[in-house]
């Protein structure tokens, strides 16, 4: 089963998406917080991360530009909504090294195909040179 961590701040959202994510087969680790995150993403080494953009003690921006720093193949996949300029952070995210980037609200379903997609790219060779 592949890895998934969950980075976000709200415990509803976070919630729902660890129950979705393990009904899908999915082993899930969560993280309240950036800072946190960080810790497992370097600990448990998992094969995507799913990142919120806004939080407290350490925003989604400052991870996906440390975990590309450390491991620059890992998928991110960055999720953001509900506030002021979510969208400004979704397109920085994008262009600081987020895989796919997700405005909130979405699905359950949505997440999870998007998921599955991004890794499925990351099983592809790379063409010959």
């Amino acid at each position: 089963m592949r890895t998934v961590l969950v980075i976000d701040d709200d415990d509803i959202v976070r919630g729902l998406l660890v129950r979705a994510l393990t009904g899908a087969r999915f082993t899930v680790i969560e993280a309240a917080d950036g800072q946190e995150g960080l810790a497992l993403a370097r600990s448990q080494g998992p094969d995507i991360v799913v990142t919120d953009l806004v939080m407290p003690v350490q925003e989604g921006v400052e991870i996906i530009m440390t975990l590309r720093r450390e491991r620059p193949r890992l998928p991110i996949i960055a999720i953001s909504g509900g506030v002021t300029n979510s969208k400004l952070y979704l397109d920085i995210a994008g262009k600081i090294g987020a895989s796919r980037i997700l405005p909130k609200p979405f699905t359950p379903k949505e997440l999870i195909h998007l998921i599955e997609q991004v890794l499925a790219e990351e099983r592809q060779p790379d063409p010959p040179a």
